[in-house]
């Protein structure tokens, strides 16, 4: 008992320094990025927020070839309807937290994180579920959390919860699955086989699930969650790592995604998947500036979302992939039926909702573009980044509702911090629309503060709107504030 206590203590402290030190990280490379560069980021980053992954450190145990199947009558702590965050959808309500790294060794989080984002994206596929996205449940990685509070803060009935141990060419996975309603595990199960099996496993889990919620699959919903990715384990294996490098948003990062996205494709030249992450990379480079010519890269991402789709046309994240590149280039329509596409293969994926929605705000539409914004925040009560928000606040400003887009922002700098350069930048513009001159002056002075090189030259020259009055406005109101 005193080593499990100690092991816990360890692992805390370990993981609040970690933490730390990569939230320091982030933030040197978010306020070296310009801020022209930033309006687009703030869209693409929420596109490829799947991937955003934390990392942490676990004790180690032993592997056994051992299996079993752990009886389902455990009681735990019962969640309140009354003190949900959100009302209950009418359909099997689900949050799958971040399934542990039991490896001891903190370069296996990529396993441990890819295992819990394929059950995640798998679960998604079905309408007859609700799914909460990663970019939530990834927060409570590496904290002490019950399902209760997790169901109440999430808005779910269910939470599963599981841990992964790799070693050599062996992983075991352990997963159960909790009703918070009812206070019971409805079903905990321990697999362990050998590493060439995860795909298989991943899926009877997938399955488990559904049948202790009471899922019922059409032949239809069947068939789209049984789709597969690839049948190469190497190919696999390189892609998890991809996503894992894609933790921030910089050049050594990125290129190192590249590489083993690259390797994936070369080990399977028929992984839908793999070319739809190379397409949301291209995109990121672009953010970076590494690219001389922009509107080629933009181009060249459009091919390789292309391909992806031409290899499985059911892929969303290729729809969104290659709709947010569409969105790049301000191909507004083709931005928008791939976000529609997109929403239509993947039901519960809140990338998608916020791609279409965001292609329809700047398409001129924004309030057609609200409902999918606010689906999108549903499905991921606690996003990755400021970015639904402030595109959600924006589609109020579009429509004259101030009072509704000063609040969107607002919740932004609340959740994420005082520093966040394009929420102040939004208020800015809707404070001056409003004829708030102090209020303005004050915000833009903030934007200066955080970055003293911005343009609004050339945020409007990036800026990816359809109407030209549109970024007229929005130009006169930030000279209004002050800006330059």
């Amino acid at each position: 008992m005193a080593t499990q206590k100690f092991r816990h203590k360890l692992t805390a402290i370990f993981n609040a320094d970690t933490l730390g030190r990569l939230k320091e990280v982030a933030l040197k490379y978010w306020k070296a990025t310009p801020t022209a560069i930033k309006a687009i980021a703030t869209i693409v980053i929420a596109l490829n927020a799947g991937w955003q992954l934390y990392s942490r450190l676990t004790p180690s145990i032993e592997v056994t070839p051992k299996e079993k199947m752990v009886p389902s009558v455990s009681k735990v702590e019962v969640a309140s309807k009354e003190k949900m965050a959100f009302p209950l959808p009418n359909v099997p309500s689900i949050a799958v937290l971040p399934f542990v790294n039991m490896s001891g060794d903190p370069k296996q989080e990529y396993f441990s994180d890819g295992i819990t984002e394929n059950i995640i994206t798998a679960l998604s596929k079905l309408p007859s579920l609700f799914v909460i996205a990663s970019h939530s449940t990834f927060t409570y990685k590496g904290k002490p959390v019950k399902a209760p509070q997790v169901a109440e803060e999430l808005g779910v009935r269910y939470v599963l919860e599981g841990s992964v141990q790799k070693a050599d060419d062996r992983v075991r996975i352990t997963a159960q699955l909790i009703d918070a309603l009812k206070g019971y595990h409805l079903w905990s199960e321990r697999y362990d086989r050998k590493i060439k099996d995860i795909m298989v496993m991943q899926d009877e889990i997938t399955m488990k699930i559904l049948d202790a919620a009471q899922v019922k699959l059409t032949a239809g919903e069947d068939a789209r969650l049984r789709a597969k990715g690839t049948t190469n384990l190497e190919a696999y294996l390189k892609l998890m790592q991809a996503r894992q490098y894609m933790l921030f948003l910089n050049r050594e990062n990125i290129a190192l995604a590249r590489q083993s996205t690259e390797e994936a494709i070369a080990l399977d030249p028929h992984y839908s998947t793999a070319y739809a992450t190379l397409s949301a990379i291209q995109t990121r480079e672009i953010i970076l500036g590494v690219y001389k010519n922009p509107r080629a890269a933009s181009e060249q991402a459009v091919m390789l979302g292309e391909k992806a789709i031409t290899l499985d046309g059911s892929n969303a994240l290729a729809h969104a992939a290659l709709g947010m590149a569409y969105l790049l280039l301000k191909e507004h329509d083709k931005a928008i039926s791939e976000g529609e596409k997109a929403v239509s293969l993947d039901p519960n994926s809140a990338i998608a909702y916020f791609s279409l929605g965001s292609a329809l705000n700047y398409a001129a539409r924004p309030q057609e573009a609200i409902p999918f914004l606010k689906k999108s925040l549903r499905l991921s009560p606690i996003p990755v980044d400021t970015s639904t928000l402030i595109i959600l606040g924006t589609a109020y400003r579009q429509l004259g509702e101030y009072e509704e887009a000063v609040a969107s922002y607002k919740r932004a700098l609340q959740l994420y911090g005082a520093d966040d350069l394009l929420a102040h930048l939004s208020l800015a513009i809707a404070y001056a629309m409003m004829g708030h001159e102090k209020e303005a002056r004050a915000d833009a002075a903030k934007v200066l503060r955080i970055d003293p090189t911005f343009s609004v030259e050339s945020y409007a020259r990036m800026a990816p709107y359809k109407d030209q009055k549109a970024i007229n406005d929005y130009v006169s109101a930030m000279h209004r504030a002050g800006l330059k």
